[in-house]
C-alpha cells in the first residue's frame, strides 16, 4: 500500500522490495566478482592524506573520473610521491563503499605516467604469448613435494637470498641450495637469468659452478641450450626465478620475451618470486608456480618438508608406543614363562616337598595333640567318677555331716545356754528343777551357772509357782 491508497503490484512470482542495504550489497558482489583488478591512468585530484596514513584521491581525465583510496601498507610501499594534477598510472581493483553507494578504486600500487609506455608493451607482450599458449594451465606442472636440490637464479648479493635462506633455516629444511648468479635488473640481465636457467639444465652444473661474469658471457653467446648431448637429466630438482621488489622499471628483466620463454620452457619446475604482492610480471604467468616474495616460495618449498616431518614425528612417536605395548607383551609372557620354569625346576619342587612335609608334620602334630587332649578330658571324668565314688571322699562327707551336726549340739548344750545368762536350778539330790511347782518353801537349792556353782533357800512367797524372770543391770 502506496501513500495516498494506492497499492503496488510486485509481479505473481511472489518477488518482493529490496532494502537499500541489500541492493547495495547485490552491486558490490557484482561489481567486486565481475571485474578483475586491473591498470587505469588519470590525473591526480581531490588529494588528500590523513593522519592514520591512508592517502585519498580522485582520477580524472576529460570523460571521467574516480574515487580511489590506497591505504597505508600500500602507501608506504611506494616510490613515486603523489601530488596534485599529477598523472600517474595506478594498478588496483574496483570496490564499493556501502555506507555512500559510491564505487570507488582500492589502489595497490602506481607508477608515473612516464612509465605507461612500458605498461602498453607489458600488455602487448602478455596478451601475444598468452595466445601461443605459453601461460596456459595445461603446461603447468605439479612441484616436487620434497626437493633435494633447489637452484635459485638471482642476484648473490641482494636481499632476496638472505630471506629466502633464512625462511628455509627457521623451518628446518634439509634440502641443498644452490645460487645461480645473475643480474636482475638492467641492460642484459633478462638474457643473463634465462642464460643461468638453461645452464641449470645440464648434468654437470653442480660440480662446475659458474660466477656472475661467465653466465653473462653464455648469455652474449648463446651457449647455454635446454638439451645436452648425452640427453642426460638436469641436476636440479626446482627452480626459483626471483628477486626482491621495485618499480616497474625494476622489474622489468622479468617481462622480457627471452627471459619469460626461456621460463616456460625449462624442463625443471620452476617457480617465480619476483617483487612483492602486489608485483606482477610475464615470468609469474609462464612459471609453474608464482610465489608472491622469495621468502614466500621459501615457505612453498619447505612446506612438504614440514608436513613430512610431522608426519614423521607421528609416525615416531605411533612407533614408540607400539613397541612399548609389544616389549610390555612380551615381558608379561617371560615373565610368566620364567614363573612356569620355576614352579618346574627341581629345585622349586624339593621347596615344594619341604613345605608339604612341614606341613604334614604339623597337621599330624595337631591331630595327635587334639587326641592326647581328648584322652585327657577322658581320664579326668572317670577320675572324677572314681573320686566321687571312693570309701575316702564318703568317710570325708560323713565327717563334714557329723562335724555340722556338732557343731549344731554344741550351740544347744547347756553350756551354750548358761553362757548366754541361764543357771540350771537343782534340788538337794542334784537333779534339774524344771517346774517352780518342784520347789519347797526353806529347802535348798543348787545353782549352776556358766562359770560356776552357787546354792541358795526357797523362800515361801505369794507368787510362787510364777516363773521367775531375770532383771536386766
Amino acid at each position: 500500500m502506496i501513500g495516498g491508497g494506492r497499492e503496488i503490484d510486485l509481479g505473481s512470482g511472489g518477488a518482493r522490495a529490496e532494502s537499500v542495504s541489500e541492493f547495495t550489497r547485490r552491486v558490490k558482489t557484482l561489481l567486486e566478482g565481475g571485474l578483475k583488478p586491473g591498470w587505469v591512468r588519470g590525473e591526480v585530484s581531490n588529494l588528500r592524506i590523513q593522519a592514520s596514513g591512508h592517502v585519498y584521491f580522485s582520477l580524472k581525465d576529460a570523460g571521467a573520473q574516480v574515487r580511489a583510496v590506497m591505504f597505508r601498507g600500500d602507501a608506504a610501499r611506494q616510490t613515486v610521491k603523489l601530488r596534485e594534477g599529477g598523472q600517474v598510472v595506478v594498478y588496483g581493483e574496483a570496490s564499493v563503499y556501502e555506507a555512500r553507494g559510491e564505487y570507488q578504486l582500492i589502489v595497490r600500487a602506481l607508477v608515473d605516467d612516464g612509465t605507461g609506455r612500458l605498461q602498453r608493451e607489458f600488455e602487448a607482450l602478455k596478451a601475444r604469448l598468452a595466445a601461443e599458449g605459453l601461460f596456459a594451465k595445461e603446461r603447468k606442472r605439479s612441484l616436487p613435494r620434497l626437493p633435494r636440490t633447489v637452484g635459485f637464479v638471482t642476484s648473490p648479493t641482494g636481499a632476496a637470498v638472505q630471506d629466502f635462506v633464512r625462511i628455509l633455516v627457521r623451518r628446518g629444511w634439509r634440502g641443498r641450495v644452490v645460487v645461480l648468479p645473475a643480474k636482475v635488473q638492467g641492460e642484459g640481465a633478462a638474457a643473463e637469468v634465462a642464460a643461468m636457467i638453461a645452464y641449470a639444465h645440464q648434468p654437470g652444473a653442480l660440480s662446475r659452478g659458474m660466477t656472475s661474469s661467465a653466465a653473462a658471457a653464455l648469455a652474449r653467446h648463446d651457449q647455454c641450450p635446454m638439451t645436452n648431448e648425452s640427453g642426460g637429466d638436469a641436476a636440479f630438482d626446482l627452480l626459483v626465478v626471483g628477486r626482491g621488489g621495485g618499480s616497474l622499471e625494476d622489474l622489468w628483466a622479468f617481462n622480457e620475451e627471452v627471459l619469460v620463454r626461456a621460463v616456460a620452457a625449462s624442463r625443471v619446475p620452476v617457480i617465480s618470486a619476483v617483487g612483492h604482492e602486489i608485483d606482477f610480471t610475464l615470468c609469474d604467468f609462464a612459471a609453474d608456480v608464482r610465489a608472491e616474495t622469495p621468502s614466500a616460495a621459501a615457505e612453498l618449498i619447505s612446506s612438504g618438508f614440514v608436513a613430512e616431518t610431522e608426519r614423521l614425528a607421528r609416525l615416531a612417536r605411533a612407533l614408540e608406543s607400539e613397541a612399548e605395548a609389544v616389549l610390555g607383551a612380551a615381558r608379561e609372557r617371560l615373565d610368566g614363562l620364567r614363573a612356569r620354569l620355576k614352579l618346574l625346576s627341581p629345585a622349586a619342587q624339593v621347596e615344594r616337598g619341604w613345605l608339604r612335609l612341614d606341613d604334614l608334620r604339623n597337621r599330624a602334630d595337631a591331630a595327635l595333640a587334639h587326641g592326647m587332649q581328648g584322652r585327657r578330658h577322658r581320664v579326668a571324668l572317670v577320675a572324677g567318677r572314681f573320686a566321687a565314688a571312693s570309701p575316702a571322699r564318703r568317710v570325708e562327707t560323713e565327717s563334714q555331716r557329723l562335724l555340722g551336726l556338732w557343731k549344731r549340739l554344741q550351740a544347744a548344750s547347756p553350756a551354750s545356754v548358761l553362757n548366754r545368762g541361764f543357771a540350771i536350778v537343782r534340788d538337794e539330790e542334784g537333779r534339774p528343777v524344771t517346774r517352780a511347782a518342784e520347789l519347797r518353801p526353806g529347802g535348798r537349792i543348787g545353782l549352776e551357772f556358766g562359770d560356776g556353782r552357787g546354792a541358795a533357800r526357797v523362800e515361801p512367797d505369794a507368787e510362787l509357782g510364777k516363773p521367775v524372770r531375770r532383771r536386766k543391770g
